[in-house]
């Protein structure tokens, strides 16, 4: 019965992602979802900023917070190891569904684009998330949501790690799921202020917690490897000097 509730809530954590991500496309394209980043109920500028940056501060805190080893070790002393990953999806996935919720758009427009511009940009947009969503396989998707933990469990084996390899994508940067979210909220056909906050806090987000966070423990987990690994490929922004090199 244990084993069964465990794959059910690995189940439910990974369908709640699913959701998440599938929503965040419409909510930052503006399209297909019924509340996106630049619809609702506009406020004053100020409440706006304050909200958002609030909403996103919690995310980036949660995120931070429960993906360092020193956490995940303290977690699994009360919680059973094998739904420990499933936990912190779960939490990141309701997080995110929380700010598409509580979202406050700022409608002044910063650009606008039209024709072959504006499609230019959605192709990209949406190569964008392609790009997030093929970097999960080239790793191990199921490991990174929790499912081989899960299945690990239900077989009574060991829990395992992956293995650190560099396939695809990630010979051309050292975190291509990030540079895919990069892509996908800069290119926009029309960016309006609140969508540039989202865009700026973001990414610098992302830069600072994959530079000073998320690569200091890889080095600490894989050793050297990781660190050649850095030499010879740039971190999120592809860089033609390096790949020669």
């Amino acid at each position: 019965m244990k084993k069964i509730l465990i794959i059910l809530y690995g189940g439910i954590s990974y369908l709640v992602f699913l959701i998440a991500f599938i929503y965040a496309i419409g909510f930052v394209g503006n399209r297909f979802v019924p509340k996106s980043i630049d619809s609702g109920f506009e406020r004053s500028p100020i409440i706006s900023v304050l909200i958002n940056l609030g909403l996103l501060s919690l995310f980036a805190i949660q995120h931070s917070i429960m993906a360092r080893p020193a956490f995940k070790k303290w977690f699994s002393n009360y919680i059973n190891p094998a739904i420990e990953r499933s936990t912190y999806v779960l939490l990141s996935s309701l997080l995110l569904l929380l700010i598409y919720w509580k979202w406050q758009p700022i409608m002044t427009v910063v650009w606008e684009t039209e024709n072959i511009i504006s499609i230019m940009l959605t192709v990209i947009f949406f190569l964008g998330w392609l790009i997030v969503f093929l970097s999960t396989f080239m790793i191990n998707h199921f490991e990174l949501f929790g499912l081989t933990q899960i299945y690990e469990n239900f077989k009574d084996r060991e829990l395992s790690y992956p293995k650190f390899q560099v396939n695809l994508f990630y010979k051309i940067v050292r975190h291509p799921i990030m540079l895919g979210f990069v892509i996908a909220f800069w290119a926009t056909p029309t960016m309006t202020l609140g969508h540039l906050l989202f865009t700026v806090v973001t990414t610098f987000y992302i830069f600072v917690a994959v530079k000073f966070l998320e690569e200091k423990d890889l080095k600490e987990i894989i050793g050297k490897d990781y660190e050649e690994y850095q030499k010879k490929v740039p971190m999120i922004i592809p860089s033609i000097k390096k790949r020669r090199s």
